[in-house]
């Protein structure tokens, strides 16, 4: 009898490391599934930059619409110096709006918060305003600068 007992524990004992994982194999799963992850994360990156750049164009776009409203109530652009300040805020300085109102609440920022590049002539086409995105490096005069003067 004491033979059969044993060989059932060792029979149990056996059943058990064979259904079980090893720590080598854990480490390779754990591995791939971070492999996984890192890719998925690089590439929701690259998705969230182009919705990035769709929603400055249709910042440009809004901009462009409210300087275009100031200019019809106004008789002209905002200078640079007013900016686009001039939209929120009745400007001081000359030349002083005739019939001002406030087209916008708050002064638009890009979606990486850098503040919009008024200038006024465009360096482009000198007839209208040209906006500027200092990108997402917020640093002015470098690759990633968008303005809504470019093709």
């Amino acid at each position: 009898m004491k033979i059969t007992s044993q060989h059932r524990t060792s029979s149990r004992i056996n059943s058990f490391s064979k259904s079980g994982f090893t720590l080598l194999e854990m480490v390779i799963v754990l591995g791939i599934i971070a492999m996984i992850m890192g890719g998925a994360i690089f590439t929701m990156k690259r998705i969230s930059d182009g919705g990035a750049i769709t929603v400055m164009e249709g910042d440009f776009s809004a901009i462009e619409t409210a300087l275009q409203t100031y200019k019809t109530n106004n008789g002209n652009y905002p200078s640079q110096s007013q900016g686009l300040k001039a939209l929120v805020e009745k400007p001081t300085t000359a030349p002083r709006p005739r019939r001002w109102v406030q087209i916008m609440d708050k002064v638009p920022t890009d979606p990486w918060d850098n503040v919009y590049v008024y200038k006024f002539p465009g360096t482009k086409d000198r007839s209208r305003p040209e906006l500027v995105s200092l990108g997402k490096d917020g640093l002015a005069d470098t690759e990633d600068d968008f303005s809504n003067q470019d093709e």
